[in-house]
């Protein structure tokens, strides 16, 4: 069943997208070097995955930690990973 549509959500600006309308659309691969030119489209159009390269990025490491301690981090919420980290950091400060 078709969803009804509400007409004090539609506007000129934002037109409900129609069978038409799908029907007439392009491929961005088309359609956005007319628009921004060829080198932003190939760049808008690169595929990117992950989270972006750091600079220094993180060590992934085992560790064997007493029960107690990850308990106590984990009750804090989230962010623990972090803090433990943050606590790590401080006692080198302090004794490096």
């Amino acid at each position: 069943m078709p969803r009804k549509p509400k007409p004090e959500l539609i506007d000129d600006l934002a037109p409900e997208a129609t069978d038409e309308w799908f029907q007439k659309a392009r491929p961005a691969k088309d359609v956005l070097p007319g628009l921004v030119g060829d080198n932003a489209a190939r760049t808008l159009l690169k595929p990117t995955r992950g989270r972006p390269v750091l600079a220094n990025p993180k060590q992934h490491v085992n560790i064997r930690l007493d029960a107690d301690v990850v308990i106590a981090f984990r009750r804090m919420g989230s962010g623990w990973q972090t803090r433990l980290n943050n606590a790590l950091r401080d006692w080198l400060r302090t004794h490096h």
